[in-house]
């Protein structure tokens, strides 16, 4: 059988210390008799002896967060033994590694996978508690690898200068950042209608900012792994 898919570029590749890209689009993780958490539902493939446990949002308290909050992500543990694939919608995947010197925060949506030596938890935004409901991510701290995706080839914005992103096209930042709400610069009929353009998040300090070229959808009703995160999905609910 010929064809160009068997070229050397569709092939299995060798990660980097089992966690790393099979592609620009699927994360590929080697299990040696370890774990590591992902999105429910975002394991396309695997090969081996592999068991998956669902997480729920990772705790009693964590769901008792999620559930007040819309933000988070229903995981799954993953275990055991051989090669697991996985995806979400053929987004751009990108692997970052903490090395506990900075906090990583992400809007939950745009996690794919990470590995359980990382802390994470649901907080709040800056002082954005007045704002439909409260603006809340997730963060992650320790020392480890994370898979995020991104809708598109995003940006990596270095925060020098005061910085401001849309709502639903802000993908993860520096924790270190300290952020704020911007509503200025539209006209009131634009806040009524809900346009995400209408609020932006404003980082200033030392960092950085990763920034997609496509805006999340509004989260499905009742939360759930579909649909945009919390940035979004909260300030989606000022237009409804």
């Amino acid at each position: 059988m010929r064809s160009s898919l068997f070229n050397q570029e569709y092939l299995e590749t060798t990660t980097p210390d089992g966690f790393g890209l099979q592609n620009s689009k699927m994360l590929k993780v080697s299990l040696a008799g370890g774990t590591v958490m992902a999105r429910q539902g975002a394991m396309v493939a695997f090969q081996g002896d592999v068991s998956f446990d669902y997480q729920s949002a990772g705790g009693v308290g964590k769901m008792l967060k999620k559930a007040v909050t819309g933000e988070g992500v229903d995981l799954m543990r993953v275990s055991g033994t051989g090669d697991v694939f996985f995806a979400d919608l053929a987004s751009d995947v990108h692997v970052i590694e903490l090395d506990g010197t900075d906090g990583f925060s992400v809007n939950g949506v745009s996690v794919l996978a990470f590995e359980p030596a990382l802390q994470w938890d649901i907080k709040m935004i800056g002082s954005a508690g007045m704002i439909g409901g409260g603006l809340f991510n997730t963060y992650f701290t320790g020392t480890g690898k994370i898979a995020i995706t991104t809708r598109g080839t995003p940006v990596v914005l270095t925060v020098d200068a005061p910085t401001f992103v849309d709502t639903d096209a802000v993908v993860a930042w520096s924790a270190s950042l300290q952020t704020s709400i911007r509503t200025g610069g539209f006209k009131p009929m634009s806040l009524i209608r809900g346009s995400g353009e209408s609020f932006q998040l404003g980082f200033a300090g030392q960092g950085f900012v990763i920034v997609q070229p496509s805006e999340n959808p509004p989260r499905a009703q009742g939360g759930g792994s579909q649909g945009g995160g919390g940035i979004g999905g909260m300030l989606g609910k000022l237009g409804g």
